[in-house]
């Protein structure tokens, strides 16, 4: 169990991050949530030339969900295959 908790808190902490750290386009900077979670799908106009910034911002979030999943996995199964203190090994 505490292999998945560390699993969902990793995914979280590595989305955000993906997030905080995607690219800003210029004169504009970031896009809003709202864009980047739907990669530029909503856009419409001149505004549409924002859409591959979008769709790296989004790439960025997945990237960090993954990464961040992966490191919260192995810290837990490595917490969780450490000796419990008082057990004698």
């Amino acid at each position: 169990m505490n292999k998945m908790i560390a699993g969902v808190l990793g995914l979280l902490a590595g989305a955000l991050t993906g997030y905080l750290m995607r690219p800003s386009a210029p004169l504009i900077g970031q896009l809003p949530f709202g864009t980047v979670i739907t990669r530029g799908a909503n856009l419409k106009g001149l505004d549409q030339m924002l859409v591959p910034m979008a769709q790296s911002s989004f790439n960025h979030l997945l990237a960090g969900a993954f990464l961040g999943a992966l490191a919260g996995v192995v810290i837990g199964h490595l917490a969780a295959s450490r000796p419990k203190a008082g057990s004698g090994l």
